[in-house]
């Protein structure tokens, strides 16, 4: 559940009132690539469990950052996506990574775990290629600078070297 008492007059503490909690980032990674289902998810953490993942993407929904859409009614069966807002927290997702394997290389755990944890991270890094996170200002764009901003977001981006 999301953290309650955190200073309320910075956005850091309040973005970590949200995305903070234990496994949240990580289910923001594994959506970066497309829309999961809650199975998926599962498979994909599988330490997490089941009620914790509905209680994250839930405080997820609630916040704008993840929307559910159900393809099954019976029984009721969802899959996920990020919002554009959400995929904004792709870059932070990055940024840990990147920051986890120059300053953590040595003390991960070698094996599976960290070889899937890489091709999570190359994953996600190539989601965010393929669709650049733009902050658009209110009122349209045209065309042109669009295509425009989309060229230099995939300039701008840098994708995980491993």
């Amino acid at each position: 559940m999301a953290r309650k008492g955190l200073d309320v007059t910075c956005p850091v503490a309040r973005t970590l009132d949200i995305v903070g909690a234990r496994w949240t980032l990580l289910i923001i990674r594994d959506l970066l690539p497309g829309i999961m289902r809650f199975q998926d998810l599962q498979e994909r953490l599988p330490r997490m469990a089941p009620n914790v993942l509905s209680d994250r993407l839930k405080i997820l929904e609630q916040h704008g950052l993840v929307r559910r859409e159900f393809y099954s009614d019976h029984p009721p069966r969802a899959a996920y996506t990020l919002t554009d807002p959400g995929r904004e927290l792709g870059v932070i997702v990055l940024a840990l990574g990147r920051w986890g394997l120059r300053h953590l290389g040595g003390k991960l755990s070698p094996g599976l775990q960290h070889d899937e944890c890489l091709r999570h991270l190359q994953q996600a890094s190539e989601a965010l290629i393929r669709r650049p996170v733009q902050r658009v200002k209110s009122g349209a764009k045209s065309a042109k600078a669009a295509k425009d901003a989309r060229k230099r977001a995939r300039k701008e981006t840098v994708a995980i070297r491993l």
